[in-house]
């Protein structure tokens, strides 16, 4: 059980985060950049994808792509153009373990689901049954499947953080960050919540997770937890969290 003084600063944390100035910095500001709901939720797709690491790396590499796709990923993606850049087989370096080539055989994965199912929504509405988590090993069996390069996990049993964060963007709506794309298709309440460093040891100093365990089972409790402070939409704790974490930057310093 979460503690009522807990609760309370969640909360407010949440109300102050959950803003449009979030998107400053955040890979979730390219998927507002671009017009048409196709073309932000291939943007956001591959943002997400991107997205480890340090933001002075992977946003510049983020802009890149969307640069050399002219503003238009779907199209970009969906018309093959990419192969001019990607290269099939090039084993420069994109960004971290993820080499040209590699990007090649993502960005080809994610082509022939466009061209079988429409768009990512298409598959997700086809796959998942309108379950969060479904969704979260829909999108992973799709691309180990058709050899996405690792780019997009091979399972669900880590914590998938960039396939779960691209779902709270498609899914949540009324939300000035979140675009709610898929709101009809996924229940909210069902979402999975992204786990990552910052989460992590934010959560266990809150008591809400026991240790620093970076897996699905993690993500999931700590998702049930949250949904104790934000019945019917427990990833409003993501901003919650880190909110807590600037938080108490900002009373240590």
């Amino acid at each position: 059980m979460i503690d009522s003084a807990a609760r309370n600063m969640l909360v407010r944390c949440a109300a102050r985060y959950e803003t449009a100035a979030f998107l400053d910095g955040d890979p979730s500001w390219f998927m507002h950049q671009v017009k048409g709901t196709a073309n932000q939720e291939a943007t956001a797709f591959v943002a997400a994808s991107l997205s480890f690491g340090s933001r002075k790396q992977f946003m510049p590499k983020i802009q890149h792509l969307l640069d050399c796709a002219d503003g238009d990923m779907d199209r970009w993606v969906r018309s093959g153009r990419f192969g001019s850049r990607m290269k099939c087989g090039c084993g420069d370096c994109f960004y971290r373990f993820f080499t040209v080539g590699k990007m090649h055989e993502f960005l080809s994965s994610y082509r022939r689901l466009l061209a079988e199912h429409g768009t990512l929504g298409g598959y997700v509405r086809k796959s998942a049954a309108g379950d969060g988590f479904a969704a979260v090993k829909a999108i992973c069996a799709w691309f180990a499947e058709h050899g996405s390069g690792g780019v997009v996990p091979h399972d669900a049993q880590s914590a998938c953080k960039r396939v779960c964060m691209f779902l709270r963007w498609m899914v949540r709506s009324g939300s000035p960050v979140d675009l709610g794309l898929w709101a009809d298709a996924i229940d909210r309440r069902t979402l999975v919540m992204p786990l990552d460093a910052h989460v992590i040891r934010q959560s266990v100093r809150l008591g809400l997770l026991p240790s620093a365990n970076a897996s699905m089972n993690a993500a999931r409790r700590l998702t049930a937890a949250l949904a104790e402070v934000f019945p019917g939409d427990p990833l409003r704790g993501d901003f919650a969290l880190f909110g807590y974490g600037v938080s108490s930057k900002g009373a240590s310093r």
